[in-house]
């Protein structure tokens, strides 16, 4: 999984964008965790498939997904209050951060680069984690749900994260650990790197150039490489 850090990222970025949900903060496994408790209270069994198909995209998307295996007239919305619910009640308890998080955003204070965040993920929750991890001050732009017309893997989320940037795409850096999210940055134009977390990378995300790292420690070294 390691990439080899003699290579140079394609240019130096001039600013980085990073998804949230299971790059910046290990809380995939914590929705992950939250849907099985929701759906055990309900009594139904979601397999795999189902739960890895909603990572890294918008609620609205994962309605579909969710009646598509339990049929039309399954209640979605109401399952997924459940779902957020017990996810919050065990994120208050057990909150981390993705290792090497700190260390990068340090570096790119350093060496004077702008951040942003782009994620399908709500303003309110995306301010709730920020400031439980004292880092609401860190990142110049936040783009998330309702900031952008069609969500991941569209590349929607990562332009407009550029445009407020005040940055073309290719300027920028995009930090993802899904597969949607890594289609999303590579069809913005962004350079992309991948940190897995639940999912493991592929051979089509590997072809859309996207290079795979450990973590975010590894992510530092690739912009110390280029700077």
């Amino acid at each position: 999984m390691d990439v080899d850090l003699r290579i140079c990222l394609p240019r130096r970025p001039s600013a980085v964008v990073f998804d949230m949900d299971g790059l910046l903060f290990d809380t995939e496994a914590l929705w992950q965790e939250a849907l099985l408790a929701a759906a055990a209270e309900a009594g139904h069994e979601v397999p795999a498939e189902v739960y890895d198909g909603s990572i890294g995209v918008r609620r609205s998307q994962s309605g579909p997904l969710f009646r598509s295996h339990f049929g039309e007239a399954f209640a979605f919305e109401a399952f997924h209050s459940d779902w957020r619910r017990h996810f919050w009640r065990i994120a208050e308890s057990r909150p981390a951060m993705k290792p090497g998080v700190l260390e990068l955003l340090e570096t790119l204070d350093l060496l004077g680069l702008p951040r942003a965040i782009a994620t399908s993920s709500s303003r309110e929750t995306v301010e709730r984690h920020l400031a439980a991890h004292g880092l609401t001050e860190r990142f110049d732009r936040i783009v998330c749900r309702g900031d952008y017309e069609a969500g991941k893997p569209a590349p929607d989320p990562f332009l407009k994260a550029a445009e407020r940037l005040g940055l073309a795409p290719p300027a920028c850096l995009a930090l993802e650990d899904s597969h949607v999210g890594v289609r999303s940055a590579a069809a913005a134009g962004m350079m992309t790197v991948m940190a897995p977390d639940l999912m493991a990378p592929t051979a089509e995300l590997r072809a859309l150039g996207a290079l795979v790292v450990r973590d975010l420690h590894q992510v530092r070294e690739l912009v110390l490489a280029c700077a």
